[in-house]
């Protein structure tokens, strides 16, 4: 197995589909919204895939979306999925970081998201990153009723430091 992380193409949109439906079954993005997120200037769309399983339902390992608008200062993750196989192993994690990193180059000072209530894990995932918590929206996620939490991180600057001196390496 061998997964790479790459930006989404429009080639990819019948697998994240089914990621997307499989793992936000009653609040899945209509196929039509997805097309326009992967396809938008100001839209950065990444998958992980693992390109030599012949299985295509195991291709996909997750996928993850950051809005964020030319010029703009703010930015918002708009979605991130990961297939139930893929769990566990930090991939989640991986994705955030590729889209704050994203976020840095694009000189975004902000990135909000929104998350279920009830989803402890991604809350948790959330949290480690430096996401705080601004506020609620009562009943959100329909048909479910379930409220949304608004979280907010300040884009951290990149951590840079000299290479370590006496490593080998001459000039």
């Amino acid at each position: 197995m061998s997964v790479l992380m790459r930006r989404a193409k429009p080639a990819d949109l019948d697998a994240i589909m089914r990621l997307e439906r499989e793992t936000f079954v009653n609040d899945a993005w209509p196929e039509d919204a997805m097309r326009r997120e992967l396809e938008s200037p100001h839209g950065y769309y990444l998958v992980a895939v693992d390109d030599e399983e012949d299985d295509p339902d195991r291709r996909l390992h997750g996928y993850a979306g950051l809005l964020a608008p030319s010029g703009s200062a703010q930015g918002d993750i708009q979605t991130i999925a990961v297939a139930p196989f893929a769990r566990g192993i930090g991939l989640g994690r991986g994705l955030m970081h590729a889209l704050i990193t994203q976020a840095r180059r694009r000189h975004l000072a902000e990135l909000f998201l929104e998350v279920r209530a009830d989803n402890a894990i991604a809350r948790e995932l959330y949290d480690s990153l430096g996401f705080e918590e601004i506020g609620v929206r009562r009943g959100y996620y329909q048909p479910d009723g379930v409220d949304a939490i608004s979280m907010r991180l300040e884009v951290p600057p990149a951590v840079t430091s000299p290479a370590a001196s006496g490593s080998g390496a001459s000039a």
